[in-house]
């Protein structure tokens, strides 16, 4: 048990001043003021003195097994580190695969996930890549949702993209339905992660399919889409029309076309869009390459999960309330993701929570009860590091 005195609350909504008791891998209650256990509990007691305490992040777009290669096989980026994730403050992470198929698997994700989550992270996947039809464990996109737990969704299939597989709409509608009946079936997100590029058809796809097809609207999640001007424009008519749409916390980059992620989620606020339809992702361990007119690969960056509470800073000083700025990568990730227990701070839900400093900066991160972080520094590290 630990008992985590005087923080101040973000559920992620305020909540003042709270006192956070934690038992096992969940939180057990909060209160203005809780007493200690009795001392021959073992409990330990951690005074916070008004430190901010917020839930786990959750980063929904992450290259586990390493991402690249586009380049040849000397750009292939290596599996991340579990402190590449922890010491920014993430909790949950949700691994897929992208461009390479070929030398990259289902399996590989699976595994890279399964050893995470033996360290003390909560660690899904994806099925699927860039490929249509989808890469699958079992041979079919329902069938990994349904009989592999880990196995959440399918993505990040591209399209709009010349390294796409140039899928057709009605390819695309039928790996949606997968999604969404394996979805009903097990209580999953059960959603289409689609990548989207710079192509001129945009979120052509999404459209055809609000108009002629039965799905709802939450199967299909568009990420990338603030990769450039004229895309986030669609993304912000799509999420008027109820959509839901994942942005990229995409690196620093003075040269780069993409509307920063801090600016896009400002926009979205303005047009008066609801939070709980817009979610934050890093595309951590993957390539982020710029190609020139012919497809060839310029230079490359590589995405980190460093990027989510930079944004979540940005938008503080921007003027966003800090409660706001933390959904996109707590409760409505969780919420859509369907991942019960996970993005908030109440009783019964998971303990993964994090301490911030006053700068917003990761002091302290609790995963599933089990400190993963303290004091800026990792309390737990994978065995290769």
């Amino acid at each position: 048990m630990i008992l985590l005195k005087n923080a101040d609350v973000y559920a992620p909504s305020a909540l003042g001043r709270r006192d956070v008791l934690v038992a096992g891998t969940q939180v057990h209650n909060t209160s203005a003021q809780l007493s200690a256990p009795p001392s021959d509990w073992g409990a330990e007691t951690l005074d916070l003195e008004g430190a901010l305490l917020i839930p786990g992040l959750i980063d929904a777009h992450t290259h586990l097994t390493g991402g690249g290669g586009e380049g040849g096989a000397r750009t292939r980026v290596p599996a991340l580190k579990l402190t590449e994730l922890t010491l920014h403050g993430v909790t949950t992470a949700i691994g897929l695969l992208g461009t390479d198929t070929v030398t990259r698997s289902i399996a590989e994700n699976l595994a890279v996930a399964r050893g995470l989550d033996e360290l003390g992270l909560t660690a899904l996947c994806y099925t699927g890549g860039y490929d249509v039809p989808p890469v699958t464990l079992t041979g079919s996109v329902r069938h990994d949702i349904v009989h592999i737990d880990r196995i959440v969704a399918a993505g990040e299939i591209a399209i709009s993209d010349h390294r796409s597989s140039q899928p057709t709409f009605e390819e695309i509608l039928r790996i949606a339905s997968d999604c969404h009946v394996a979805g009903m079936m097990t209580g999953k997100a059960g959603l289409l992660h689609l990548h989207l590029g710079d192509g001129r058809r945009g979120l052509d796809f999404l459209r055809r399919a609000r108009d002629e097809a039965e799905l709802p609207l939450r199967v299909f999640h568009p990420t990338h889409v603030n990769r450039n001007p004229d895309l986030f424009e669609e993304a912000l008519a799509w999420g008027a029309a109820g959509g839901f749409v994942d942005v990229t916390a995409f690196p620093d980059d003075d040269d780069d076309i993409a509307v920063p992620a801090h600016i896009a989620l400002q926009r979205w606020h303005e047009a008066g869009l609801p939070w709980e339809r817009i979610t934050l992702s890093s595309d951590g361990g993957g390539c982020i390459p710029t190609f020139n007119d012919v497809g060839e690969l310029q230079h490359m960056d590589i995405g980190t999960s460093a990027t989510l509470l930079q944004t979540v800073r940005r938008l503080v000083d921007a003027g966003i309330a800090l409660e706001d700025a933390l959904k996109p990568v707590t409760s409505s990730v969780a919420g859509l993701f369907r991942l019960h227990g996970k993005g908030v701070i109440e009783a019964g839900a998971s303990a993964d929570l994090v301490v911030l400093n006053a700068d917003l900066t990761v002091r302290h991160v609790l995963a599933r009860g089990q400190w993963l972080v303290r004091d800026g520094s990792p309390v737990v590290r994978g065995l290769f590091e």
